[in-house]
């Protein structure tokens, strides 16, 4: 019995120090804030994953300290909507042309999670501080290799979304 106990003691004390490590989080470094507009969204309907969304992706503007530029017509923001858990996973497709002429894909996958009492909100017209609302994604960068963006191929990213009047401001930090 007394064996039981000391190995029991030993676990639970080298289980408490590997939790007591400090670790070090990853930085974040700005990249840039799009500014993308859309049309009306198009509702698919109800599928085995939620109500299928799809939002058109009109252009819009980029700008950061290492590259600036416009939203190309023509991606989309493709969603399942789950209405009962207020939850919405995003999947955006679209193209970014920066101002020296470089093209660049971008697939944003995400989600967006709002709280009960948002939903109510919204449903009587209140604003929202989409601050306080969860909406973040993990972007991906295509970019040419032989162009001064390739280092967007070679690094993981993160953004945030905050829904503006006739945009979305999508503020992006690349993982350090």
């Amino acid at each position: 019995m007394k064996l039981k106990v000391s190995f029991l003691f030993f676990c639970l004390l080298i289980q408490s120090h590997s939790f007591a490590q400090n670790f070090d989080k990853p930085d974040l470094e700005f990249v840039c804030e799009l500014k993308v507009s859309t049309d009306k969204m198009q509702s698919v309907g109800m599928t085995a994953h939620g109500e299928r969304r799809i939002i058109p992706i009109t252009g819009g503007t980029f700008e950061g300290p290492k590259l600036k530029g416009i939203v190309l017509n023509g991606g989309a923001d493709y969603q399942f909507a789950n209405k009962e858990n207020t939850r919405t996973e995003i999947e955006a497709i679209y193209t970014i042309k920066t101002d020296d002429g470089v093209v660049i894909h971008i697939r944003n996958v995400g989600l967006v999670f709002k709280t009960k009492e948002a939903v109510a909100s919204m449903a009587k017209g209140e604003p929202i501080d989409w601050n306080k609302m969860y909406f973040r994604a993990a972007p991906k960068f295509d970019a040419p290799n032989d162009s001064k963006y390739d280092w967007m191929n070679n690094a993981i990213f993160v953004c945030k979304g905050i829904p503006d009047k006739g945009f979305v401001r999508i503020q992006v930090w690349k993982v350090l």
